[in-house]
């Protein structure tokens, strides 16, 4: 467990970064107690290609302890980029403005394909809708140090989110209005 002082002092946040379930030999239904995770103020749920029943296990573990969480969706990019091969684009042949077509249509299959995915997920284990984030590397950490990035998705509101809540449950007293 890795422990990583958020680096902006206007939020005095410390993250945690756990080890996947996969890389544990512990099954899904004990990961939470064994990690700890009871003690946190919110939980990210990351996910790549796959949503899991450990993923499953925290989401439900956290209701049942009233911990937020929140659903996250890894490698935005990448994903989007392999649709776009999947659809044709070759990185060597296409015009610019045939490339930000595909990417478009690439993105809003990926945004869909993803929000059904994990609605499907919750609903086959019983639990109600909640959103999800979908973000890639890049873009949130250029989010982070200021930036704009041009691909943003759901980075801004995520990291929005997440301070909001971590400063209501800690009582911080402009937690309202930010």
């Amino acid at each position: 467990m890795a422990r990583l002082p958020d680096p902006n002092a206007e939020y005095p946040l410390v993250w945690y970064d756990i080890p996947g379930a996969g890389t544990l030999k512990i099954p899904d239904w004990q990961y939470f107690n064994a990690q700890g995770l009871y003690v946190f103020d919110g939980i990210i749920v990351l996910f790549d290609n796959r949503f899991t029943m450990t993923d499953i296990a925290i989401l439900a573990n956290c209701r049942r302890f009233k911990i937020p969480t929140y659903i996250v969706r890894s490698k935005a990019d990448q994903h989007i980029l392999n649709i776009m091969k999947d659809n044709g684009y070759d990185s060597n042949d296409e015009s610019e403005g045939k490339k930000k077509k595909l990417y478009q249509a690439a993105r809003q299959q990926f945004i869909l394909q993803t929000r059904q995915s994990v609605k499907d997920n919750l609903k086959n284990a019983n639990m109600s809708d909640q959103r999800v984030y979908i973000v890639s590397n890049a873009t949130i950490c250029g989010v982070v140090k200021g930036k704009r990035p041009k691909k943003i998705i759901d980075e801004i509101e995520l990291l929005s989110d997440l301070i909001r809540e971590a400063q209501t449950r800690r009582g911080h007293p402009n937690a309202e209005n930010e």
